[in-house]
């Protein structure tokens, strides 16, 4: 059977200046702040102040994501979100969005697999699927819509 996705919330994420660690041996390490941001759909309320998006950018511009960050649903109840993915597309491209230059959205294959934890009854599901999410950056947030993988 093939999966089929079912859109279920549309979330931007406001990011802060990134903090550059340094070049490893793995790639440039930098450490994204995320400041806050909005959840809308099937699930809405506030991204939380509290989180960061740990990327590795590679020599080529190939870069992995790892954001951790909190939600304040509109029932009180909370989200924490791990969501790890990969973005690339042509070098100058990449080097544009690594200096915080807008980019076009259609150079750039964003991708990224969310995971939610919650103690909500409510939202217990957010916990018991899989999803995939398809991403935008521009200079100070990221643009996210994300599907349930049925």
């Amino acid at each position: 059977m093939q999966p089929v996705l079912t859109h279920i919330a549309d979330i931007r994420i406001e990011v802060g200046q990134p903090v550059t660690v340094g070049e490893t041996g793995d790639g440039l390490r930098r450490i994204v702040p995320i400041l806050g941001g909005t959840i809308r759909g099937e699930i809405s309320g506030e991204i939380c102040a509290a989180g960061a998006d740990y990327q590795l950018i590679r020599a080529d511009g190939f870069t992995t994501l790892d954001a951790r960050y909190a939600a304040r649903l509109d029932n009180g109840e909370h989200l924490f979100i791990v969501n790890t993915g990969v973005r690339f597309g042509p070098i100058d491209v990449m080097e544009r969005i690594t200096r915080g230059e807008p980019v076009p959205p259609e150079q750039v294959y964003f991708r990224t697999t969310p995971r939610f934890e919650t103690t909500s009854a409510e939202h217990a599901w957010l916990t018991r699927h899989i999803f995939v999410a398809s991403g935008i950056r521009h200079p100070d947030c990221v643009e996210l819509r994300v599907f349930r993988v049925e």
